[in-house]
């Protein structure tokens, strides 16, 4: 496993060592002996997966406190463009979002922890994401950032994407209090 750090603080890309043979390959996509320590101080209580057609979008979403989640994320199948929008108000990278390219060949995960928004445009049809979640999905707590908010400046790669009414009627970043 490798750790690859990002242009924002506490945002971490992670390598699995995959093993290939003859029969094909195999990698640990968890081992909470190997994650780095900032992974490992979560209990990881929810896990995941949503299958999305071509140039879905799904987000910026995020949970407040007490209910706020950490999630670690990769793709099983297919690729999306990946987006975190850091929330923390002593960070000097409020509000500024970092982007990559998840896909079935290079198997990178992100961990993205607590503090951040979250959200993903497919690439591929039929393309399979993965999160694992440092606590339960809680609707009252849930919150969504407008994913195509102009102050954001999200490069999506895709100018009219599918999106659900709940991430259509996101808040604007400059109507967001941050509680992180």
């Amino acid at each position: 496993m490798e750790e690859i750090k990002t242009t924002i603080d506490d945002l971490i890309l992670i390598k699995p060592s995959v093993y290939k043979d003859e029969r094909g390959e195999f990698l640990e996509s968890y081992n909470d002996k190997k994650y780095p320590p900032l992974i490992k101080e979560f209990q990881f209580s929810q896990d995941n997966l949503s299958k999305s057609h071509k140039h879905v979008l799904r987000g910026l979403h995020f949970q407040l406190p007490p209910y706020a989640q950490g999630k670690l994320v990769q793709v099983l199948r297919g690729c999306v463009l990946d987006v975190a929008v850091d929330l923390r108000k002593s960070s000097p990278t409020f509000g500024k979002y970092f982007s990559v390219e998840l896909n079935e060949d290079n198997k990178l995960q992100l961990w993205i922890p607590v503090g951040f928004a979250h959200g993903f445009i497919a690439k591929e049809a039929d393309t399979i994401f993965s999160y694992k979640c440092s606590n339960s999905y809680t609707p009252s707590h849930e919150r969504t950032l407008l994913w195509n908010d102009s102050e954001l400046s999200i490069d999506w790669g895709f100018e009219s994407p599918i999106v659900s009414s709940k991430d259509r009627d996101g808040i604007l970043y400059k109507d967001f209090k941050s509680p992180f």
